[in-house]
């Protein structure tokens, strides 16, 4: 019996871990939700309040200390550059944000950079919870290739879309790259690029909740909602290369100093 539970009780150590590691992201999403069904009767633009409501959940992480200084920098970064993301992704018409709102720049409302900061705090998080630790990472390559995955959801707009030959480049880059980790007493390791399919995937059903709940809308769901195309799994699956190598440049200057 014993040799059965060990297992068992390890994965929902992980699954409370990853939860708790979740737990901004989770968060936010509730916030969208509550705000969608609230929507009517809301003094406010929905969009401006949950402008205000990601401020206030970010600052009440850094007061409990579930967030470091050094966390929120790297997190604001993520909020910068998903903003970037956004504002070029929108003018494109590959999404949109169909509410009012009075802090909106070029059609996207500043909340969406928050939807950007919850994956890196769970990445920041996540490094923190589980004790992570990465060997055999090849550090310039990896931020070489995530680095062209970023670009490359631009550029795919005019330029032939490399998506599937960066995938292979990002593989191979990471190939004999471990994600160590800490579940209780016992340290397990997993394949960085298994990591980033994992990642990828749960985004893709976040993307989903996130949706349904009118964070913002694809073309496809403007006149009711439809699931998010299964493509979006992979382009999380390679996007998250971005905010690893962001969180672990952060880690790596921390250890040296």
């Amino acid at each position: 019996m014993s040799a059965i539970m060990l297992p068992a009780q390890q994965l929902l150590l992980f699954a409370r871990l990853q939860t708790r590691s979740c737990a901004f992201a989770i968060a936010l999403l509730a916030g969208v939700a509550l705000s969608s069904s609230l929507a009517p009767q809301l003094p406010v633009a929905r969009y401006d309040l949950l402008l205000g409501y990601g401020l206030l959940l970010t600052l009440l992480f850094r007061l409990c200390g579930w967030e470091t200084t050094r966390d929120l920098a790297v997190i604001a970064v993520c909020h910068a550059v998903g903003l970037a993301f956004e504002l070029v992704k929108v003018s494109l018409g590959s999404w949109s944000y169909p509410e009012p709102a009075l802090f909106k720049v070029a059609g996207v409302p500043l909340y969406g950079g928050f939807l950007y900061a919850a994956v890196g705090s769970y990445v920041c998080s996540a490094w923190r919870v589980l004790d992570l630790e990465l060997t055999g990472y090849r550090r310039r390559l990896t931020a070489a290739v995530a680095a062209a995955v970023y670009a490359n959801f631009f550029s795919h707009h005019w330029l032939p879309d490399l998506r599937w030959p960066l995938a292979a480049l990002l593989v191979a880059v990471t190939t004999g790259t471990w994600v160590h980790y800490t579940v209780g007493s016992r340290r397990y390791r997993m394949p960085l690029a298994l990591s980033f399919a994992l990642i990828g995937f749960f985004l893709w059903l976040a993307e989903n909740i996130a949706t349904y709940a009118g964070a913002w809308r694809y073309p496809s769901q403007l006149h009711g909602w439809q699931p998010v195309s299964v493509e979006k799994f992979g382009a999380w699956a390679l996007l998250i290369s971005v905010t690893v190598v962001l969180v672990e440049a952060s880690r790596r200057r921390q250890r040296t100093r």
